[in-house]
């Protein structure tokens, strides 16, 4: 007894610290794994809020209000659990040519109007992160009207 010096213990006491050190390291190594999975998930909600908000409100002004605006169009929409400002801006003042036409008309009685849809969502915490969701429409309305 009186020869022993205790190195196993000495030895079997670094092992523990070495694995010890290493379960700390998978532990948090797995809790910014789940924070990073819980980001893009809530990222997919709010791109799928975005694109829901923006076909709500084009659904909401389309045919002879959107054709008729000549200002900027804001709403907010917090329905599916994410912020989202939409906004329906008439790109310009004058009927152009349509780009698209299933009625051709020699006569030129079909013009277009155009307009830019945009949807802004923001998510995260304190919602610091946000994504955009931009669309053109061209509505067509009859020349001079």
């Amino acid at each position: 007894m009186k020869k022993q010096q205790g190195i196993v213990l000495f030895f079997s006491l670094i092992v523990l610290i070495i694995m010890t050190v290493i379960g700390v390291a998978l532990a948090v190594n797995s809790s910014q794994s789940m924070r990073m999975a819980g980001a893009g998930s809530e990222r997919i909600a709010a791109m799928a809020a975005a694109h829901g908000a923006q076909a709500q409100v084009l659904e909401n002004n389309k045919g002879s209000v959107l054709a008729n605006s000549i200002i900027e169009i804001k709403t907010i929409d917090n329905t599916m659990g994410v912020s989202v400002e939409n906004k329906i801006t008439p790109l310009q003042l004058q009927d152009v040519s349509c780009q698209r036409s299933t009625k051709a008309s020699s006569s030129n009685l079909i013009s277009c109007r155009r307009f830019e849809a945009s949807s802004k969502a923001t998510f995260g915490r304190s919602d610091m992160g946000g994504l955009s969701v931009v669309a053109g429409i061209e509505q067509e309305v009859l020349t001079g009207s």
